[in-house]
């Protein structure tokens, strides 16, 4: 490991120059990386509502749709806006009620199951299709200029709208959530290092790391935008210890060294040796998201594990360059270390180290209760605000025409119009359903097939299916809309077997089911592959059971706080912050462990050895939980995307909560099964206890 570092400080021009042509093809690829914003994509590829969805895309040409609210505009009016729309290349159809009254026909010569379902008080609505997806680059164009050519009488809803102002709002919060994050950082590391520059050569470092990080995941495609928004500054949050360790190496080195260049071999070695244990725990960590059927997951994991692994490449090779390149100016700004060495906080955690173990047991049953309590919400309009063009198109829709989520069923082309009406019948006497409304249903009012424009024909059936829209008052996600969907199933079964209920309502439903699978899953598996490492690593059985109750603790209060404060969270969020949480914060408690067990090694008691363990490291835990915090605390309070701001505040929160158990309960649980411990760890014995037996 020392020879390794004596190569780096050998060639640390080298490297600096190369590290800086390297951010060249970074910065390439991070720009030609396409980014996500539609979370429904991450569900499986075999489920019945995606090949629902790609039958709409392959046979119907219908990749998305929107629905456009018409105000108070004139028949002649509404022509030439469809006739507008129809030129845009991506735009497969435009129809409204206008295409079957023409310009010359009242609206009160129309059924009424037809004129009630279209228009409201002088709004009417405009169904758009587009003929690639809905998060695809060319929809959300599409979206762009129909914005642009209809005037204010007009509102655009649907999913590919929502994208859409997700895409924008999150692009116009990305700068402003790094700038925050280093700020924030930056504050602790000054306050924390004894020099002025320091700080900002160890910000400067993982800047780079994070850049190389988002530059190639080009090798992925593309990542999602929630990926995007929270991998820098959560790869900011668990790497900077690594850096903050790196560079108390140097300095305790060069203490004992005055040949500064073999002073930072040295701190390098002992980087390493530390590092790559807690560095495979916190990648672990990230890694068991990619166990998620969600494949959001895979996506957050692989990012934040390469940008871990990242990380740990940039300080043992670009810091140490950066820091013997400027080190006549570090120490021009040397400055007394401001924070304290919190000595009696220490010795008070010991002194009192049975009542934090009983804290520990009437504390888990409240927190236990409040983590498996804690509300969830699915519907991704709620995590968006709600003067956004998208979410008050979507709220009028709601507000004027009862049209909450649309379900689109699919059924053989061949099955008589008479049996579909039945169907129909069955479909609209079902709590909740406002309309279903499909070719049977206009033809049976009266209108002849030759009256009816090919648009509005070619979206009802082709030469394989027909298609049914349903109409749902139920709001998406909720457990009324998921039982309907159940039920609007079950009936369309019974009319033709094969067929496939797709839309909205639908998927959200899948999401739902596969998400509440998720959270289980993925936590089991974050515990168990972090339990095997730690086996390995710390070379015991009960050890890693010790650790990990102590971060689950941590976990399940802050996941308990929102049920307490009556707080509803995205459901993305609940999957994914204990597997991170998790992987982040088990370095704190890893850190304790590993001087402890060395002390007890080196034939200290176990009270001298906890006590020196817990000393030496509590200052090093707490910089590296306030930068946690910091890193990702600025974002939580900033973004307008609950999506973002609530898995940012979990993680912020986490931190300090993660660093108050550590601090605390690990010391006593240490001293508490030292016993256990000794006996179940490789290369540790128990102390001998002498009894001394009096004669009288």
């Amino acid at each position: 490991m020392v020879k390794f570092g004596q190569f780096i400080c050998k060639h640390r021009r080298v490297i600096l120059i190369l590290s800086l042509l390297l951010l060249i093809p970074s910065l390439i690829g991070m720009k030609a990386t396409r980014i996500n914003y539609d979370i429904l994509v991450y569900l499986p590829d075999d489920i019945e509502t995606i090949k629902g969805e790609n039958i709409l895309s392959n046979d119907f040409n219908m990749g998305a749709f929107s629905v456009v609210i018409l105000d108070n505009m004139q028949t002649k009016d509404i022509i030439k806006l469809e006739d507008k729309f129809k030129d845009l290349d991506n735009v497969e159809k435009v129809v409204s009620i206008a295409d079957i009254t023409g310009s010359s026909i009242p609206t009160d010569f129309l059924p009424d199951s037809v004129k009630d379902t279209v228009y409201k008080d002088g709004k009417t609505i405009m169904l758009v299709t587009f003929k690639d997806q809905i998060s695809s680059d060319t929809t959300l164009k599409s979206i762009e200029d129909m914005r642009k050519i209809a005037d204010s009488q007009c509102k655009i809803s649907g999913m590919a709208a929502t994208v859409l102002d997700t895409r924008d709002l999150s692009n116009s919060e990305i700068i402003v959530y790094v700038v925050i994050a280093v700020l924030l950082c930056l504050i602790v590391l000054e306050l924390a290092l004894d020099s002025y520059i320091a700080p900002f050569l160890l910000l400067l470092n993982i800047g780079i790391a994070i850049l190389y990080n988002m530059g190639t995941n080009i090798v992925f495609g593309e990542i999602s935008y929630i990926t995007k928004a929270i991998s820098s500054v959560l790869q900011l949050g668990v790497t900077m210890d690594f850096a903050i360790f790196l560079y108390h190496s140097y300095v305790q080195e060069k203490e004992k060294i005055s040949d500064i260049n073999q002073a930072m071999a040295n701190a390098i070695g002992k980087t390493l040796m530390s590092v790559v244990g807690s560095s495979l725990t916190t990648i672990a960590g990230f890694l068991a998201l990619c166990s998620m059927d969600l494949t959001l997951g895979k996506d957050i994991g692989l990012v934040m594990a390469k940008g871990v692994l990242f990380g740990v490449i940039c300080v043992v090779t670009v810091l140490p360059a950066m820091i013997l390149e400027l080190n006549s100016l570090i120490e021009k700004t040397k400055h007394k270390v401001i924070l304290p060495k919190f000595t009696r906080v220490k010795d008070f955690i010991i002194k009192h180290y049975k009542v934090f173990a009983v804290a520990f047991i009437v504390i888990l049953p409240i927190a236990f209760y409040g983590y498996k309590s804690t509300g969830i919400y699915y519907n991704l309009d709620k995590s968006l605000p709600a003067t956004l063009d998208s979410v008050s198109a979507n709220t009028s829709l709601k507000d004027d025409f009862n049209m909450v989520s649309m379900e689109l069923l699919l059924i053989d082309k061949d099955v008589p119009d008479y049996k579909v009406n039945e169907m129909l019948d069955e479909i609209e006497n079902l709590d909740g359903i406002e309309w279903a409304l499909g070719f049977s249903k206009i033809a049976s009012s009266g209108i002849p097939k030759e009256a009816l424009p090919e648009d509005l024909l070619s979206i009802f059936q082709n030469d394989k299916y027909q298609m049914v829209i349903i109409n749902s008052k139920y709001e998406m996600a909720t457990n009324e809309l998921n039982e309907q969907v159940t039920k609007v199933n079950e009936i369309s079964k019974k009319y033709d077997e094969n067929s496939i209920l797709a839309g909205e309502g639908p998927l959200m439903k899948d999401l739902v089911e596969i998400s509440d699978h998720d959270f289980n899953s993925v936590n089991t598996f974050s515990i168990g592959i972090i339990f095997v490492l730690m086996i390995i690593v710390l070379k015991s059985v009960s050890l890693p059971i010790i650790l990990i109750a102590v971060i689950e603790l941590a976990i399940f209060i802050n996941m308990a706080i929102p049920y307490y404060t009556n707080t509803i969270l995205p459901f993305i969020a609940s999957i994914v912050i204990g597997t991170i949480q998790l992987g982040a914060t088990i370095d704190y408690a890893i850190l304790i462990t590993n001087k402890y067990v060395s002390n007890r090694k080196d034939g200290k008691d176990k009270k001298s050895a906890v006590d020196d363990a817990l000393g030496t490291s509590i200052s090093s835990i707490v910089v590296s939980g306030l930068c946690f915090f910091g890193a990702t605390f600025g974002v939580g309070a900033y973004s307008k995307i609950e999506m973002i701001s609530s898995l940012c505040t979990l993680m912020s929160r986490g931190a300090i909560v993660s660093v108050l158990c550590v601090i605390t309960l690990l010391p006593s649980f240490l001293l508490i099964f030292d016993r256990l411990i000794c006996k179940t760890t490789l290369g540790m014995k128990p102390e001998k206890i002498e009894i001394n037996i009096r004669k009288d």
